[in-house]
């Protein structure tokens, strides 16, 4: 009785410390997002999504406020800048605000030339269409997505969906 109490302490224990960590992680992910160095608008006061599409996917930021013309403002700014570094291969903003070259950036940058970066002006946010017709590109974007979807938290499905374009 005594061994099993202990390897169930030791066990909670260890539980306990893995979330701590990955809480940890995501509050510094989210820290680095909010500085000027990383996306520069608030982490809480949007909401981020990553959608796989047949093409390559979505990254989209929207304000959770209405009205949030400020959130709105940083957030269209941010993405018409990431589009072109993006398009030119620079991909050091992910690498800061996770604190890791994401999955998938590699290939994105040897076919750096198959991928298109539009990005897309919301009422609330703004969007990036990010396609490409090589197997090879489109395979590293879902990866980089997916990393995305994992680091931020977003509850996205992972999945190839159907998307409208605006």
């Amino acid at each position: 009785m005594t061994l099993r109490f202990g390897i169930l302490l030791i066990t909670c224990v260890s539980i306990a410390a893995l979330a701590q960590e990955h809480q940890d992680h995501y509050d510094a992910v989210n820290k680095r997002g909010e500085s000027h160095q990383g996306m520069g608008f608030s982490q809480t006061e949007t909401t981020h999504h990553f959608l796989l599409t047949e093409s390559g996917g979505i990254i989209q930021v929207t304000a959770n406020k209405p009205g949030d013309s400020e959130s709105v403002q940083q957030i269209q700014q941010h993405f018409q800048h990431i589009a072109q570094l993006f398009s030119k291969g620079d991909f050091n903003i992910p690498h800061f605000v996770h604190s890791q070259n994401p999955p998938g950036v590699p290939t994105m940058k040897r076919e750096q030339k198959e991928i298109r970066y539009k990005p897309e002006l919301l009422e609330n946010g703004a969007r990036i269409a990010i396609s490409s017709k090589s197997p090879k590109a489109i395979e590293a974007i879902h990866q980089f997505l997916r990393f995305q979807i994992q680091d931020h938290r977003t509850g996205d499905p992972g999945t190839v969906e159907t998307v409208q374009s605006k």
